[in-house]
């Protein structure tokens, strides 16, 4: 049996949630093909695993707990973007201000373990940050909205778990649940 996993720090700080809840009513106002993304699901992900075995799952947790290592910190979520661009977009994001830099180190704590496993960084890199929706076919106006929100504020949360998690796809979408997590400790 295999199970899809990833690794994150989920956000569950109801304000910021409705904040990004009032963007995604603005994206799909745009009338634009979208998938967005179940407030229960909204998170950072540190790293896309794929397929993996649950034995797999066991020693992926026992790296993360052996190389983790970080206080509790605060995340600032500002902005909003697109990826390949905001011209063209596929993937419909809210950016990481304060707090990027923690994200970053835990995704580089993440690299040797994960490396010996045989797990491979993304080759473009670790760019912290929230998907809010994918575009299946885009309008104009969703690209004004992107570009009208470039600087949206979303608030702020505390960053005190990485959980490595599993997706069930199913027909109304992927169903997340944690199999493990590494609480933040004092160094």
């Amino acid at each position: 049996m295999s199970l899809r996993a990833f690794i994150a720090v989920d956000i569950e700080d109801e304000d910021v949630l409705a904040k990004i809840k009032d963007l995604q009513a603005l994206l799909a106002g745009t009338r634009a093909e979208l998938k967005l993304v179940e407030p229960q699901n909204i998170h950072i992900t540190l790293w896309f695993l794929g397929n993996i075995t649950p034995k797999m799952a066991e020693l992926i947790y026992e790296r993360m707990k052996e190389d983790l290592s970080f206080k509790p910190f605060t995340v600032e979520l500002t902005g909003v973007g697109a990826f390949p661009t905001v011209g063209r977009p596929r993937v419909v994001w809210v950016g990481v201000g304060r707090g990027s830099e923690e994200l970053k180190a835990l995704y580089e704590q993440l690299k040797p373990g994960l490396r010996k496993l045989g797990f491979r960084p993304d080759p473009k890199g670790f760019k912290p940050h929230v998907t809010v929706a994918r575009v299946k076919r885009y309008r104009p106006e969703l690209v004004k909205v992107i570009m009208e929100n470039a600087g949206a504020s979303f608030g702020v949360f505390r960053a005190e778990e990485v959980r490595l998690k599993k997706s069930t796809l199913t027909p109304n979408g992927p169903i997340y649940s944690t199999l493990y997590a590494v609480r933040a400790r004092e160094r």
